[in-house]
């Protein structure tokens, strides 16, 4: 008696094919961890903080865009510098709010700079001395705080041509 005519080839294939589904979670993890994953930081931390706090964010964006306007000031591109104008709903400029920008590259956290001292100028904040030591696209991101409002707004710049932004 043979034995694939005796009926217990069974739990062999089935073996095999619980050693062969491990072999492949396994493989997948190993790739997985050699993967130069960036995380995500597009409210200025962690993700999992992002997530924790998306609807304080929200409701804080929402008083924030009642009451003020924030607009990115075209033409200081070609000086490496990034400009916002605050004004409130009235058009009155706004010279007390806190601005921090952040610049990075949308694949790697190698480049990224953190600006908190702007030039402020009839509610024109100005940071100069910006740094893009590669050509290509760069995400810029402000955070603008009056008293318990704020927001954070997303540009993402091109430096190969100075026109192109995308809000």
């Amino acid at each position: 008696m043979s034995l694939f005519s005796s009926g217990r080839i069974w739990p062999y294939f089935i073996g095999g094919s619980i050693m062969l589904v491990f072999g492949f979670c396994v493989a997948t993890i190993v790739v997985t961890q050699s993967a130069n994953i960036q995380e995500s930081d597009v409210y200025m931390s962690k993700y999992q903080d992002a997530d924790l706090n998306a609807n304080e964010i929200i409701r804080a964006t929402i008083s924030f865009d009642k009451k003020y306007d924030v607009n990115y000031v075209e033409g200081f591109a070609l000086t490496n510098s990034v400009a916002f104008k605050v004004t409130d709903k009235n058009a009155e400029v706004i010279n007390n709010a806190k601005v921090i920008i952040s610049t990075s590259r949308p694949e790697t956290k190698e480049f990224d700079q953190k600006l908190d001292n702007p030039q402020i100028k009839n509610g024109i904040y100005l940071f100069s001395g910006l740094e893009f030591p590669r050509e290509g696209v760069w995400n810029i991101i402000a955070k603008v705080e009056i008293g318990d409002d704020y927001k954070y707004y997303h540009i993402k710049a091109d430096t190969r041509n100075t026109n192109s932004y995308e809000y």
